[in-house]
């Protein structure tokens, strides 16, 4: 993972916090549909491709331990 040192969230995290408003977007996908038609399927749709880009992104590249 990245240096927790750090002063900005990593890249895992972010991409949760993408992942996790387009969950909650799905609970108020109706209104969203009523108001702003199809761009409401596209902004999801962009919400969750990037916070699977983010997450994976922040994938660790260097050998892990032994195994438990």
């Amino acid at each position: 993972m990245s240096d927790p040192s750090g002063g900005r969230p990593s890249n895992f995290v972010i991409g949760n916090i993408l992942l996790g408003l387009a969950a909650l977007m799905l609970f108020f996908f109706v209104p969203l549909w009523e108001r702003i038609g199809v761009v409401a399927l596209f902004l999801w749709m962009v919400l969750a491709a990037a916070g699977v880009y983010f997450i994976v992104k922040d994938k660790d590249i260097t050998p892990g331990g032994p195994p438990n």
